[in-house]
């Protein structure tokens, strides 16, 4: 057995212990003849110094926006994997199931249609309402349920955030996934609406493919807005369902934006027209109705006569079809030509800003 007044070297002592230097050494103390590592300010080594020269960083350090890019794009699998797994999860309890996903937007069309279509009129004018009326629920619900779910998806997933460490902005960049796998199953819905009204197919369906592309990349941007705003302003997703109940009224779901008649401040039309979700609902209609395209203002040449008939007698309720396509014969207030550059310029704007806006406070995120 050692004599218990030798002194232990190398290793801290595991209880209060009296040596012979009469000295009582706490738990974990260095004993004589221990190693001490000096703390490095001791070492007259700056901690900023310090750390650099050992490849240490602050845990909550906000990446560049390179990095962040591309921490987003290792996690896409997540992504995917995450907004199929919510969409599966979403309408368990309910009977009809994902059937809700179609019935939702089908049930608003039937309520509008009723309301502006029979009771108001507001379908003058324009030639197969119905599927007019369908197609602008169903693309303007892509961009609403893509606004309003985002809005909380950072609060609702404060336990997620803080548990683990990851691109906040796959969590917003998910819920516009899970509502994209939702239109794609609308648009079938709508194909079998606009084919039953009498639209014929024609190539231009293919443009519904970019048009909706593009919409997505518009959502994404605005949803990341939309997250930062909804993480820090408590009372923004009590907000956002009256703004988008707004911005329906604007974009032309249930009108035509292109045949308001409206001789001065015409340029209240152009702003109309130009919003992007009266973009991306015009890209639509124009792909997948034959009469859209063929009614639009300025797809014929101007003919005042005929423009004029179309105004005294197209508006009448009852009016002959044939009237109602001579719209086309009238002046456009927006070039149809650059419906695309204008829907392009607004994805890439919203999915620009709508990144750096929401990469600057990646560090807040999960502080509740």
């Amino acid at each position: 057995m050692s004599d218990p007044k030798t002194p232990v070297r190398g290793r801290a002592s595991s209880g209060l212990r009296a040596h012979g230097t009469g000295r009582v050494v706490a738990p974990g103390q260095l004993q004589s003849g221990d190693i001490a590592i000096l703390a490095p300010e001791a070492a007259g080594v700056p901690l900023r110094e310090f750390a650099v020269e050992h490849g240490l960083r602050p845990s909550a350090q906000r990446p560049t926006a390179l990095e962040y890019t591309r921490g987003l794009w290792g996690r896409r699998h997540f992504i995917l994997a995450f907004a199929t797994a919510r969409n599966i999860a979403m309408y368990t309890e309910a009977k009809l199931g994902q059937l809700w996903q179609v019935l939702t937007p089908l049930l608003n069309a039937g309520v509008y249609f009723l309301v502006f279509g029979l009771l108001l009129h507001i379908n003058r004018g324009v030639p197969n309402y119905l599927a007019f009326l369908v197609t602008g629920v169903f693309v303007f619900n892509f961009t609403q349920r893509a606004f309003i779910s985002t809005s909380n998806v950072i609060t609702d997933s404060l336990p997620l955030i803080r548990a683990l460490q990851f691109p906040r902005a796959s969590l917003p960049l998910a819920y516009v996934m899970i509502e994209l796998q939702q239109m794609v199953l609308s648009m079938v819905v709508l194909v079998a609406i606009v084919l039953a009204t009498g639209e014929p197919i024609t190539w231009y369906w293919l443009l519904a493919i970019p048009a909706l592309l593009l919409q997505t990349l518009f959502n994404v941007g605005f949803g990341l807005l939309a997250a930062r705003i909804g993480s820090q302003v408590n009372d923004f997703s009590q907000l956002l369902p009256f703004l988008m109940r707004t911005w329906l009224y604007v974009s032309g779901v249930i009108f035509s934006i292109s045949t308001l008649d409206i001789k001065t401040h015409r340029w209240a039309i152009t702003i109309l027209e130009l919003n992007p979700a009266a973009l991306y609902i015009t890209l639509v209609r124009n792909a997948l109705l034959q009469s859209q395209r063929l009614s639009a203002p300025g797809s014929k040449p101007y003919n005042p006569a005929l423009c004029h008939a179309w105004k005294t007698l197209g508006h009448k309720v009852g009016a002959p079809v044939k009237y109602q396509y001579d719209s086309a014969y009238c002046h456009y207030y927006v070039n149809p030509n650059h419906y695309w550059y204008f829907a392009a310029g607004w994805a890439v704007l919203a999915l620009v800003a709508g990144f750096f806006f929401f990469w600057r406070a990646e560090t807040r995120y999960g502080r509740g």
